[in-house]
């Protein structure tokens, strides 16, 4: 077997892969793609057959949003509960299509649900990892008022990972809406403070402080690009790297 050049070795051995629940949507408006979910499964399985250690936590929007249930006049902490149980069945649904593709996958709930998924415990969870699982952390940090990006960076942080993955809509941060605007400015790398004063929405401020306080970067990308994750590691591909 050819030794590994460094040309060739991924840019991180252990990442936490942030998504939205809707990107498990597709073009639905609710619920879940299955195609979609699979063909997510397949870029974290091409990254995982580089080697690369990878924890996930996917948020749980495409079924039920606490905020939103909270506008809606529910109290905030049903409904965020609720949110995080969104959360547990993107996160089986994501199990399912990791597994079928030959990938150990564990998912941990941060909510004890002994009958579906593992309880978080850190050590097993670190375990798993160095057995080369794939770890998909559910029910956010099992508090209400958290979201699931400070759910991610706070795992992240607990399990060691060297980055952080924003898997988005668009290939990185921009200026300003790029949808809306045609001028608008892509950063290719930006600091932790210039994306909260510029409120630039990449992640929740609480999260943004956490990976600043931890030196972790957060690497945006379009999780729409085909071979975008496993490009970044290689070093190609568009993002955004905020650190």
């Amino acid at each position: 077997m050819p030794d590994e050049t460094p040309a060739t070795r991924p840019a991180y051995n252990r990442v936490m892969l942030k998504i939205s629940g809707e990107a498990l949507m597709g073009s639905q408006g609710f619920g879940l793609h299955p195609p979609t979910v699979e063909r997510i499964a397949q870029e974290v399985k091409s990254v995982h057959d580089l080697g690369v250690e990878i924890c996930m936590v996917i948020g749980g929007g495409n079924i039920f949003r606490g905020l939103q249930g909270s506008a809606q006049g529910m109290e905030r902490t049903t409904a965020d509960y609720m949110g995080m149980l969104a959360t547990v069945m993107n996160a089986l649904a994501m199990q399912s299509a990791l597994e079928s593709l030959g990938v150990f996958t564990r998912v941990i709930s941060a909510i004890p649900m002994d009958q579906v998924c593992e309880p978080y415990i850190r050590r097993r969870a670190v375990r798993h990892l160095e057995k080369k699982r794939v770890v998909i952390f559910a029910a956010g940090t099992g508090n209400p008022y958290f979201t699931t990006d400070t759910a991610a960076t706070l795992r992240a942080n607990e399990m060691g990972c060297e980055a952080i993955f924003k898997g988005t809509k668009v290939d990185g941060v921009y200026d300003k809406d790029p949808v809306e605007h045609d001028d608008a400015v892509r950063y290719e790398q930006i600091s932790y403070d210039e994306v909260l004063a510029q409120h630039l929405g990449v992640m929740d401020a609480s999260a943004i402080a956490l990976a600043r306080e931890n030196d972790v970067p957060i690497i945006v990308f379009s999780l729409d690009e085909p071979g975008g994750f496993k490009g970044i590691l290689a070093g190609e591909g568009t993002y955004t790297k905020v650190q």
